[in-house]
């Protein structure tokens, strides 16, 4: 059927049983055919995905069984979104572009895949998955924009429901950083880590795509365990904390910190000494369970600040 559903378009089958429910899975890929004919939009950092055995592995990769309800970020003329339908109960495929919206919705039209039309950014997962199963445990994966990944990650590890595991692919240089170890972290590290458990499965060179990017890309799962992963009570102020701890990164703690929350020097040394943290540490040197220390010793001290 295809319709309106919360403002967006979409087509979908029309039932909720398992078999008749979602569908046939969807036609499978001609490779011959990819892209469809379609011109990349660079206003929309578009790069089709066309290796079939690289779509193969991420969708592998996401672990889906046919019970799985999987949202697509980026599903482009539909690569992945066939490979993830023969593997999962219900694909939600999302996309901005209307061209390829067009595409996906007569190309999946009667199967268990789900189209909508729009930005990633500005929906709810809630908004994505059935009224009546918009508490279901969901898998998010995508090839994802480059210009937005770090936005897109952040938005839906902070969502409600969050997915409980992640497999997207982003640029190599990203899942480096998402990924990082104590010494190596930075604020993209932290955000993701608090929420989620990151692995670097594949890298994917600029020949798998269409046109071929300037630079390659990596496959990374994060896996959400359903809470925070460090012991924070107030992430407003965590985040506050970490964005002034890496406002000047190259900088030892004691004077980043002063620095991002403009406090006197002797001020910010006196927060890491409660929290138990060497001061002369740099930001990319701690891991996120101390942050966690330096906010609550922060938050205990009245959140000192000045503005400037």
């Amino acid at each position: 059927m295809t319709g309106v559903r919360g403002g967006l378009t979409s087509t979908s089958s029309d039932n909720d049983s398992p078999s008749a429910a979602d569908g046939p899975s969807a036609p499978a890929a001609d490779p011959a055919r990819l892209p469809f004919g379609f011109t990349p939009r660079k206003s929309l950092g578009q790069h089709f995905l066309t290796d079939e055995h690289v779509l193969r592995r991420i969708a592998d990769a996401a672990e889906l069984t046919r019970a799985d309800t999987v949202i697509e970020i980026g599903a482009g003329p539909g690569g992945l979104t066939v490979e993830l339908a023969a593997r999962a109960r219900r694909v939600v495929a999302v996309e901005l572009d209307e061209r390829l919206c067009a595409h996906l919705a007569d190309r999946f039209h009667g199967t268990n895949v789900t189209v909508v039309q729009g930005n990633a950014l500005d929906l709810d997962p809630a908004d994505l998955l059935p009224p009546d199963r918009s508490d279901d445990a969901y898998t998010l994966t995508g090839n994802l924009p480059y210009y937005i990944t770090q936005p897109l990650i952040r938005h839906y590890l902070e969502a409600t429901p969050a997915p409980r595991r992640m497999t997207v692919m982003v640029q190599r240089e990203v899942a480096r950083s998402i990924a990082a170890k104590p010494g190596e972290m930075s604020l993209l590290s932290v955000s993701v880590q608090l929420y989620g458990e990151p692995t670097i499965l594949f890298d994917v060179p600029s020949s798998a795509f269409h046109p071929p990017p300037n630079v390659d890309s990596s496959v990374v799962r994060i896996d959400l365990p359903g809470g925070l992963r460090a012991p924070v009570t107030d992430t407003e102020a965590f985040f506050r904390v970490v964005r002034a701890g890496f406002s000047s990164r190259r900088k030892q703690l004691r004077n980043a910190l002063a620095n991002g929350l403009q406090l006197d020097p002797a001020a910010a040394g006196a927060l890491l000494a409660e929290a138990g943290i060497d001061a002369t540490l740099r930001p990319q040197a701690l891991a996120i369970e101390s942050w966690a220390a330096i906010t609550d010793a922060w938050v205990a001290a009245g959140r000192p600040e000045r503005t400037r």
